[in-house]
Parts: structure tokens; sequence; C-alpha cells
């Protein structure tokens, strides 16, 4: 694994980095939290943009322009509502993590940000988010993945915390020797 992962509290939106990752709603229209924070950093020009892109599906990704933010792309990420983990929440998660990797790779991406997706409003759980996200992350780096530096940049001390015990179990688990 040849990336820097960073864990930090901070406003994804101040990040001077190649792309960051939006957690976006079905509609890309802006929202609340973060989702809301970003369209507002951006500026107007990110809404209507979305807009000529018309929608996405839970667990896909789509590129715009960063627009007013330091970034030079938003990845919006549509992650899924939390409904107790039996409606396939976990797949699509980390289905927004792969395919916000995959086309930030196919964009030349180096430098990338990911908002800790599904975790606010819609309810999925810190701790199995955390290790989704780190674990998808780790897993595309292992397999080669040419990126510089990513950094999840969480809303709260215990998100960041969640994330960098995620990373500890996935350090300690490729640590581990296997059998002789």
């Amino acid at each position: 694994m040849s990336a820097r992962i960073e864990i930090v509290v901070a406003d994804i939106t101040t990040l001077a980095v190649d792309a960051i990752v939006n957690a976006a709603n079905e509609a890309l229209e802006g929202g609340g939290g973060v989702d809301g924070a970003i369209h507002r950093a951006a500026g107007p020009e990110l809404l209507a943009a979305c807009r000529t892109i018309g929608g996405c599906p839970t667990g896909q990704v789509r590129i715009t322009p960063g627009y007013r933010l330091p970034a030079r792309h938003v990845i919006l990420a549509v992650g899924p509502v939390w409904q107790g983990g039996t409606a396939n929440e976990a797949a699509l998660l980390a289905a927004c993590y792969d395919g916000a990797l995959a086309l930030a790779a196919r964009h030349a991406i180096r430098s990338i940000a990911f908002a800790a997706i599904s975790t606010g409003v819609y309810g999925f759980p810190v701790e199995p988010a955390a290790r989704i996200a780190v674990g998808t992350v780790v897993g595309a780096l292992d397999a080669g993945a040419a990126f510089e530096r990513v950094i999840f940049a969480c809303f709260s001390e215990r998100s960041a915390g969640a994330h960098r015990d995620a990373l500890l179990q996935q350090t300690a688990a490729r640590e581990r020797p296997g059998p002789c």
C-alpha cells in the first residue's frame, strides 16, 4: 500500500485535494449535513451540473468539477439509508467507496477525501460504516490503486476514532503471519 491514509476531523470543503467524495442523495439536489455544506461551498454551479446528470441510484457515483471548492472534482456517492442491516446496506455502502475509487482512477485523481458516507441523516451506524470504508479503501490500495493520499474527513471525533480503530484492525490483520 503506497498511499498515505489520513483520518482527520475536518470540514471536507476546505481540503485542497484532487477530489472530495460527497455523501449525496439520489436526486443530487443538495440537502443537509455534508451534502448541503459541499453544495454551499461549491456554489450554484454544482447544483446546475447535478441537474444535468439526472440523479444517481443508491450505491453508485457520479463526478462533477469542484467549482468554487479547493478540490478539483466532487464525486457524488449515494449511500444507503440504514434499515437495520437487512436491506443490503453494507454492500451498497462498499459499492460507494469502490465506485468512487474507480471513478477517481479513471480521472487520474491522485488525492481524494471521503466524507463518512451514510453515517449522518441516513443513520448507518458509525463503527460498521468505518470498517466498510477503511476496508474497501485498504483493499483497493493493496490491489494496486494508485493514490498518493486518501483522507477520511470525519465530522466528529467519534467518527474519526471509529475510522482509526478500523485502520488499526486492517493493519493488524495484514501483519499477522499466515499458516506455516
